[in-house]
């Protein structure tokens, strides 16, 4: 009987024990997903597409992966702290270590913690990968810009739009909402303020009705009437809690629910308020001609200038240095701070015709005026010159204002007109945006929303909210007080807080911010040379003064006083000597 075969080795050997850090290895490559080898392909093709890209985009994203810009001060400081390890690796003394510290620490360096490293390549890769998503998100989406209205084609123009277009075919719901018109017959002219985050707007009525509504959820948070009285300006005050409002007499002070805190007795029939929140400085001027600042922190008057230039209603702050603008009857401008009892700058713009409105945009370059013209003037404030005009039809402008983003808003008769943020620097054929509030006009107020691309208007009628894409700024800035939208009672505690503690001084405002904290030449020899230059051009000048003086040719007068007798007459009449002195006291006995 043949015996069968016995089973092959091959078939029947047993598989070779796996190790146990091999198990491992195994495992951690199968729950990552991707073995190290696969990472470092990916990693090695991620930075050559890096590499083969414009140095625009590259620079995109290398800001994304370095969690900002590639020069700020955190880049320097991990750079500066690798390189010091590297030197500390470099020349490192081992004298305070055991000799087993010593042993593994040469073998560590003769092999390196893979693991650690994996791990290292890992997060690379994936930080790299982000980077590079974050960047065409960022391309796509535009979040840091604030977008405007384009045409498809050059049969289309934008002024075209109107507002019912945008509420019921292009806007969302959320944004649809905020246009709207507000019928007030009873009460008007209303004026339209908002506070510094957008969240409230103010509602004044020259008839005695104010209120408050919450633009977030269009309800009524304060309303009430001033009994017997009317209402010729409002604003708020650092935030949304408290407004001051002009009325026949004086101006008050209100809480957000209405409740009169103080009176300001020294502010009479004041007809423009500017509140200046880095300085907590409420800034008055009316029929009186005279420009107070109000300290609202401390209740004390800091300063009172006669401006001598008759009554005046547009005033306008700029956001550059705080420095005030004062639009008079006769054409002129003037621009005031509280430590100068004189204007610091004087311009005509309108020759003969009133100044009825003003805006200065964010940058605190370039101001826009109107007159009773009909003429929209702008103005380089760099160089104190005109640089074009518009010219409006329905009446003179009589609101002006410049949202976040640059767009300049015009409210002439009744009829609002929007320019490009490039209107301010080159005249544009056409605008960018028109509405019509027939049967409201003349308009009495025009202000954009902060943040939103919004418009308040505010007529005879009531008020009217329209959208303006394009107009508000994207991006909040954390670091400003009371411009979070969102904020609680206890933020805006202590916001009120910091910014009391932060409150700039009023001698601070100057047409040049960057002048104020200045520090003066540290040699001692340069400064001093510098004095005796400065004394020597005043002598000089003084010199020059003089000599021509002397070389003035006398006036000539009437026929007979220009003879030599009587020029030498008139000469001798200045000399005092003894025989004057005798006779003056001689005549003092009698």
């Amino acid at each position: 009987m043949a015996k069968d075969n016995p089973p092959s080795s091959s078939s029947n050997k047993p598989p070779p024990p796996q190790k146990k850090n091999q198990k491992k290895k195994q495992a951690g490559n199968i729950t990552r997903g991707k073995s190290h080898t696969e990472l470092l392909t990916q990693r090695k093709s991620l930075k050559t597409t890096l590499h083969s890209l414009p140095p625009t985009e590259r620079s995109k994203i290398l800001t994304h992966y370095h969690g900002g810009d590639r020069d700020t001060q955190q880049h320097y400081t991990s750079q500066s702290r690798l390189k010091n390890l590297k030197q500390d690796d470099r020349n490192n003394n081992t004298s305070h270590l055991s000799a087993y510290q010593v042993k593994s620490l040469q073998k560590r360096k003769i092999k390196p913690n893979m693991a650690v490293q994996r791990q290292m390549h890992r997060r690379e890769t994936k930080r790299l990968q982000n980077a590079m998503e974050a960047a065409d998100a960022e391309e796509i989406l535009h979040t840091h810009v604030a977008g405007l209205v384009e045409v498809e084609n050059d049969m289309e123009k934008t002024v075209q739009l109107t507002q019912r277009t945008l509420k019921h075919q292009h806007l969302e719901e959320n944004v649809a909402r905020n246009v709207y018109d507000l019928q007030l017959n009873d009460y008007g002219p209303y004026k339209m303020r908002y506070d510094r985050s957008g969240r409230y707007a103010l509602l004044a009525g020259a008839g005695g009705h104010v209120s408050i509504i919450d633009q977030h959820s269009l309800a009524l948070k304060t309303e009430f009437h001033v009994p017997n009285d009317i209402v010729r300006d409002a604003c708020f005050l650092h935030n949304g809690s408290m407004m001051a409002v002009s009325q026949e007499k004086n101006v008050y002070i209100y809480d957000e629910e209405g409740v009169e805190i103080h009176r300001l007795d020294g502010h009479r029939r004041v007809g423009g308020m500017e509140f200046l929140p880095y300085h907590w400085l409420l800034a008055t001027i009316g029929n009186t001609g005279v420009l107070q600042y109000q300290d609202t922190s401390t209740g004390n008057l800091v300063s009172q200038h006669r401006t001598k230039l008759g009554p005046c209603r547009a005033i306008r702050q700029n956001p550059f240095n705080s420095v005030l603008h004062l639009g008079h009857t006769n054409g002129t401008v003037t621009l005031w701070s509280p430590s100068s009892s004189e204007y610091l700058v004087k311009m005509l713009c309108h020759k003969g015709s009133p100044i009825t409105s003003m805006a200065i945009d964010q940058s605190g370059r370039y101001m826009t005026t109107g007159g009773g013209d009909s003429k929209v003037k702008i103005f380089d404030l760099r160089m104190f010159k005109e640089v074009h005009s518009y010219q409006t039809y329905g009446g003179a402008p009589t609101c002006l204002d410049i949202s976040q983003t640059g767009i300049l808003g015009i409210g002439h008769g009744c009829h609002t007109t929007f320019y490009r943020p490039e209107a301010l620097k080159v005249k544009m054929k056409e605008p960018y945006m028109k509405h019509q509030l027939s049967g409201h006009g003349p308009l009495e107020s025009l202000r954009f929303r902060p943040f939103e691309d919004v418009c308040g208007i505010g007529h005879t009628g009531g008020i009217s909210s329209i959208v303006i894409p394009g107009s508000g700024e994207p991006n909040l800035d954390s670091m400003e007080h009371f411009t979070n939208p969102y904020m609680d009672t206890k933020q805006r505690r202590e916001a009120e807080v910091r910014s009391l503690l932060e409150k700039l001084s009023p001698d601070m405002i100057a047409l040049d911010p960057d002048s104020v904290g200045g520090i003066e030449e540290s040699n001692l020899i340069q400064r001093q040379q510098r004095l005796r230059d400065l004394a020597e051009e005043a002598d000089a000048k003084k010199v020059l003064d003089e000599e021509a003086r002397k070389n003035k040719k006398e006036k000539k007068r009437m026929r007979g006083r220009s003879k030599i007798a009587k020029k030498l007459g008139r000469k001798q009449k200045n000399i005092v000597d003894e025989n004057v002195i005798k006779l003056k006291e001689k005549v003092e006995k009698e």
